[in-house]
């Protein structure tokens, strides 16, 4: 079922927004929803040539066993 969100942007904001809805013939909620899905799956998830260079280094290996581990055992602090 579609939801309905709220968002406040200053007008330089919407007015890139409108231009850009524009120029794609959609509506400005269309345009963002649009957007958005394409930033989180071009830019949240690693590419299977990404992935494979992750897997073969060791050192970053270690450490993110590491961390894990750390986070498994309580040892973090969160930042923010």
């Amino acid at each position: 079922m579609a939801k309905t969100i709220t968002i406040r942007i200053d007008d330089d904001t919407y007015e890139l927004f409108r231009s850009a809805a524009e120029g794609e013939r959609r509506s400005i909620s269309n345009f963002i929803e649009y957007a958005t899905i394409a930033f989180l799956t071009e830019e949240s998830f690693v590419s299977d040539s990404e992935m494979d260079e992750i897997l073969k280094d060791k050192e970053i290996l270690t450490a993110l066993n590491r961390g894990k581990k750390e986070i498994a055992e309580g040892q973090y602090k969160i930042v923010g």
